[in-house]
Order: C-alpha cells, then structure tokens, then sequence
C-alpha cells in the first residue's frame, strides 16, 4: 500500500527541498508544484510534492496520524 503524506517545505534549492513533519525531514521533489514556497504544506507521495495543502488540513491530518503512531508504539 503507499501512503501520501503531508510535509511542510522548510528548504528549497531549485526542484529539490526539504519537508518537514513532527522533526523529521526529508528530501523531495518539487517538479509538479508551481512557484512552491518555505511554510507551505504539500501533499508527498513516493519523494514527490503532488499537492498542496491548506495549514488547517495538514495540521489535522499530522495530528491525526501522530494519534496513530502513539498508540502503535504502545503495542
């Protein structure tokens, strides 16, 4: 199964930058967002921004999927 999942753009150099969620960065792709912008949060499936994201949606989602995570952990 793949997941998308969102990531806030703290870093850009080009088509490259770097996303952020819960203190974890990663690489990605910028090539199917126009004129992206640091503080913007994008929708990344397997290395690629594929969408963007209103601050209210992604910070429910992060939240959302950081609630699943903690009680994972705890199994």
């Amino acid at each position: 199964m793949c997941l998308a999942i969102p990531l806030k753009i703290v870093e850009i150099n080009g088509k490259e930058a770097i996303g952020e969620r819960s203190g974890i960065k990663r690489k990605i792709r910028l090539d199917f967002i126009e004129n992206p912008k640091i503080g913007e949060y994008v929708i990344v499936h397997a290395g690629f921004a594929i969408e963007r994201m209103n601050p209210e949606q992604a910070e429910e989602s992060i939240k959302a999927a950081e609630e699943v995570e903690n009680e994972l952990s705890r199994l």
